[in-house]
C-alpha cells in the first residue's frame, strides 16, 4: 500500500476541506516543507538539462570526436564509438522525459476516470471495472510493455500507450478508495436528487475532494514511469536506437565501466536525481494533505 493509499483511506478533515476549496493552498503548504523544496531543485535541475542541454552541447549526439573510451576530447571523454559523452548526455534526456510525462498524463487521466466512475456507480459496473484493473495488475508492468513493443515495434506512441495503460489500474484503485466516502456525502446525494448530470457531479463535486491523493499518486507514477522508460531503453526498446538516450547510454557503455565510467555514471546520476526529486515532491504533498507537518509546526 502506497502513501497515497493511506491518505485516500484515512483523509484528514482539514486536508479534505483544504483540497476541496482551494487546491493551490495544498501546494503552498507543501512548498513550506524542505523535502518539497529539495525535490523541486533536484528534479528541476535535471529537467532543465534535458530540455536545454541540446542547445549547449559542444558536439552533435552522433559526432565522432576521438578514439573509443579515451579521456579526451571533452570533459568526460568518449564512449564506445568515440562520441563525446558529455554531448550525448546533454542530448539524451528529452526522450525519457517527454515519453514518461506523456505516459503519466495518460495513466492518471484514464485511471482517475475509471476510479471515479467505479466509486460513483456502486453496482455491478464497479465490480467489472475493478476486476478488469486487477487483471492488468496481475502482470508485471514491464512485461506487458515488452510484449507490446516486441509485437508492434518500439515507437514513441506505443511506449506512451504501454506505460500509460499499465499505470492506469494503480491510479484507478487509489481514486476509487478516496472517492467512495465522498459519494456517500449529503451534497452528492442532493446534487443527484436535483437532477445534476452525473458527469458534472463527478468532476465538480467528487474530483475536487480526491485531488490530494491524486496529486501524490501522480508524482509516484511519474517516478515509476521514468524508471520504466529508462529500463526499456536500456533493453534496446527506444524510438531512435542510434540516437542519444540515457538508458541506451548505460547499455552501450556498461562493458567499459572500469575504464571509462562517465558514459554510465552521468545518465545513472541524472535518472537517480530525477526520480529522487519527484519522490520528495510527492512525499511533501502527501504530508501537507495529511496535515502531518502542520500539527507539528513544520519541519
Amino acid at each position: 500500500m502506497t502513501l497515497a493509499d493511506t491518505v485516500a483511506l484515512t483523509p484528514d478533515p482539514e486536508a479534505v476541506e483544504l483540497v476541496a476549496q482551494k487546491p493551490a493552498r495544498l501546494l503552498r503548504q507543501a512548498w513550506r516543507l524542505w523535502r518539497t523544496r529539495i525535490g523541486v531543485v533536484l528534479a528541476g535541475g535535471v529537467i532543465l538539462i534535458a530540455i536545454f542541454g541540446p542547445y549547449v552541447a559542444p558536439h552533435g549526439p552522433s559526432d565522432f570526436v576521438g578514439a573509443p573510451y579515451s579521456s579526451g576530447p571533452g570533459i568526460f571523454g568518449t564512449d564506445h564509438l568515440g562520441q563525446d559523452v558529455w554531448s550525448r548526455f546533454l542530448n539524451g534526456g528529452r526522450s525519457i522525459l517527454w515519453i514518461a510525462t506523456a505516459a503519466t498524463v495518460l495513466g492518471i487521466t484514464t485511471g482517475a476516470l475509471v476510479g471515479l466512475v467505479a466509486a460513483y456507480s456502486r453496482n455491478s459496473l464497479d465490480d467489472v471495472l475493478m476486476r478488469a484493473m486487477d487483471v492488468i495488475l496481475a502482470f508485471p508492468q514491464i512485461m506487458l510493455a515488452l510484449v507490446a513493443l516486441v509485437t508492434l515495434g518500439a515507437q514513441s506512441w506505443l511506449l506512451i500507450l504501454a506505460v500509460g495503460l499499465t499505470t492506469m489500474p494503480r491510479v484507478a484503485r487509489v481514486v476509487r478508495g478516496a472517492a467512495q466516502p465522498i459519494v456517500e456525502r449529503d451534497f452528492v446525494a442532493a446534487a443527484d436528487a436535483l437532477g445534476v448530470p452525473r458527469w458534472r457531479i463527478l468532476f465538480s463535486e467528487v474530483l475536487p475532494n480526491v485531488l490530494a491523493p491524486l496529486m501524490v499518486e501522480t508524482s509516484l507514477r511519474l517516478t515509476y514511469a521514468i524508471a520504466l522508460v529508462a529500463s526499456l531503453a536500456f533493453l534496446g526498446f527506444t524510438p531512435n536506437p542510434g540516437g542519444a538516450d540515457w538508458g541506451l547510454m548505460i547499455f552501450e557503455n556498461r562493458i567499459a565501466l572500469s575504464v571509462q565510467p562517465w558514459g554510465v555514471m552521468l545518465p545513472i546520476i541524472a535518472i537517480g536525481l530525477l526520480t529522487l526529486g519527484t519522490g520528495l515532491i510527492g512525499d511533501g504533498i502527501s504530508r501537507a494533505a495529511a496535515g502531518i507537518d502542520r500539527r507539528r509546526g513544520g519541519e
